[in-house]
């Protein structure tokens, strides 16, 4: 019997297969069951044109058979089979695949689909073993084949007694070698982790002798080795079912048991679509943060199925980021593959599927704000952030699809709000969304910069995460409501007979200010009386895009530029202090340059920035209790 050789590049290209396409040797089971399962499913669709052919799906599996006496591992399908022209055509020629050539062959719809599509996935079975043998007798043909091939050296194909339509694969484990443990394909235990992982919802059972030992009827202490066929696949997933078929306990069960999370999710998501693009998905939004979550560590994705089989365990282009913490899986029979199955083709199903996603995740979080509030202020004090860095990272790009899930403390309410709900509280005279950053919300309730929004009645939301200005500067605005920060030289709160009085005030003591201001010169900016203090002497606002607040962020960021905000000081003309100063400046110059500096310091503390010089400053208190 003469050894054939494979076509044309064959050979590198099995090497190039066997060493470098896939990342995990493991796949190789998944790929034969799929062959299997195709296999099986081209029966079914030649029954559906010829009434010769009856298809009872009980007739119909994929068994498993490792022998560790013979370092064998048999993959037997009842399928369609192969003549010897289609072993010699199919499996002589890598990367020709006679599913995708019956694909082109039949319109194949009734919710079933070709799982092969490059003809590689068998040639994956080199990857373990050091031969391999295929024995087939195709449906209609009283006659069987055996191929058999080493490898890259080349094949063989005699004929041979087979007495069941099918195809029977019998690969010749390898042995061990340092690098690499090959006796766990043998081992019953890894074969139904394998199938259940990557395998488990092929539409036809995947059967395996099972050996168990099992305690005798009557007895306490014996035990019979018992062997018994079981079914490793659970064949029928659960986002196949109606949604009326299913309870709130069945989903939580499905997480739990997909090691989604140890939380119980919020919410769950149940999709079927049909139309420019078939998917099926079960979608969960987690209550609590994986504890990887804000590492870079964590990976975000979906699995991903088609046909059945796990083609990704983790396909991060069906989720934007800022939508990262959902778990679960989609399906779709409409998605092509690449030769490896585990990276797909960034086409347009991928797209439509993945748009399809977010508005679905949105639409859920929305409805949780509105109808389950307890729930949502859960999720949000997981996840907020997520959110809040996807409105900063895009520059604006997504802020429609995130501004109305964003939350924060209220001022007036005591509690979390959305913009919506700030903007439908707004007075009829208030031109903006004012809010205040801070450390927490107790510091924040202390600012003296809050003081007079907060006495004319106006709402303001306490920013107390170190993304939430960035984001709001991103926002810029709601409902064409304008952000402002009670930390704003141009806070805007006052009224025209009051920026009147100011701008009197200004300038009667000009003279004092300019002379602060050569006192302070490269510290701040300008020195202004203050339209917002109250009980306060002196307060530091910013001019500018960056806040103080986010000056003291980006310095906590390693490798961060030094930017730092431009500060105005600001004085409180009806406070005491102010009319100290003011005497000071007349008739003291050296303690006029003493209240300069403390005041400045002042509201240096205030803010929470450091003092320049702690000891100049200590020993100007002394002067002043002197």
């Amino acid at each position: 019997m003469a050894k054939k050789q494979f076509k044309a590049e064959s050979k590198q290209l099995l090497n190039l297969m066997i060493h470098s396409i896939y990342t995990h040797k493991e796949i190789f089971l998944r790929e034969l069951i799929s062959n299997a399962s195709d296999a099986i499913d081209k029966i079914y669709y030649k029954a559906l044109t010829d009434e010769s052919i009856s298809f009872n799906s009980a007739d119909y599996y994929i068994r498993l058979e490792p022998n560790k006496a013979s370092r064998t591992l048999r993959v037997i399908d009842t399928g369609i089979g192969m003549t010897k022209e289609e072993l010699e055509d199919n499996l002589g020629t890598i990367a020709k695949s006679g599913s995708l050539n019956f694909k082109k062959e039949y319109e194949l719809k009734d919710g079933y689909d070709i799982i092969g599509q490059f003809g590689v996935g068998f040639y994956s079975a080199f990857m373990v073993a050091d031969k391999v043998t295929v024995i087939s007798r195709a449906l209609g043909s009283h006659e069987g084949y055996k191929w058999e091939s080493e490898g890259e050296s080349g094949y063989t194909i005699e004929p041979c007694a087979k007495e069941n339509v099918g195809t029977e694969i019998v690969l010749h484990i390898k042995s061990n070698t340092e690098e690499e443990n090959y006796d766990e394909f043998l081992e019953e235990y890894r074969l139904r982790a394998l199938v259940k992982k990557y395998s488990d919802f092929i539409r036809y059972p995947i059967k395996m002798d099972i050996h168990e030992r099992r305690l005798k009827e009557g007895e306490k202490d014996e035990y019979d080795d018992v062997v018994e066929e079981q079914i490793l696949n659970s064949m029928v997933p659960i986002w196949r079912k109606n949604k009326s078929e299913l309870t709130d306990e069945d989903y939580e069960r499905f997480y739990s048991e997909k090691h989604f999370g140890f939380d119980k999710p919020v919410a769950h998501l149940h999709i079927k679509t049909e139309g420019s693009v078939r998917y099926n998905a079960i979608l969960f939004i987690p209550e609590k943060t994986p504890f990887d979550f804000y590492t870079k560590d964590f990976e975000k994705g979906l699995e991903l199925y088609s046909s059945g089989v796990m083609i990704m365990s983790k396909c991060p282009d069906l989720l934007p980021d800022y939508f990262s913490f959902v778990r679960g899986i989609v399906e779709s029979d409409d998605l092509s593959l690449n030769i490896s199955r585990e990276l797909l083709q960034h086409n347009r199903q991928l797209k439509l599927i993945a748009k399809n996603i977010k508005n679905k995740i949105k639409a859920e979080l929305e409805n949780l704000i509105k109808n389950d509030r307890e729930k949502y202020e859960a999720f949000y004090q997981s996840f907020g952030r997520q959110l809040k860095f996807g409105t900063y990272n895009s520059f604006g790009a997504d802020k429609e699809d995130l501004q109305d899930l964003l939350m924060f403390y209220s001022s007036s309410e005591k509690k979390m709000v959305t913009l919506s709900e700030y903007v439908a509280r707004m007075k009829e005279d208030q031109k903006h969304i004012y809010y205040a950053a801070g450390e927490s919300i107790d510091r924040i309730d202390k600012m003296p910069q809050t003081e007079m929004v907060r006495d004319k009645g106006y709402e303001i939301l306490y920013l107390t995460e170190d993304v939430d200005e960035f984001a709001i500067q991103v926002l810029m605005s709601y409902k064409e409501k304008t952000f402002k920060s009670v930390s704003a030289s141009d806070v805007d709160i006052e009224t025209d007979e009051e920026k009147k009085q100011a701008e009197t005030q200004a300038q009667d003591d000009k003279a004092l200010f300019d002379k602060m201001k050569e006192l302070l010169s490269g510290k701040i900016k300008d020195i202004r009386l203050s339209k917002r203090l109250k009980s306060h002497p002196v307060c530091l606002v910013s001019d500018g895009a960056v806040s103080i607040e986010m000056e003291k962020i980006l310095k906590t960021m390693p490798g961060s530029p030094n930017i730092t905000a431009e500060k105005v000081l600001e004085i409180n003309p009806s406070h005491s202090v102010y009319a100290a100063l003011k005497n000071a400046f007349e008739h003291d110059e050296e303690k006029f340059k003493l209240f300069t500096d403390l005041l400045y310091n002042q509201a240096l503390l205030m803010e929470g920035l450091s003092v320049e010089d702690p000891l100049a400053f200590s020993n100007n208190i002394c002067k002043l209790m002197g």
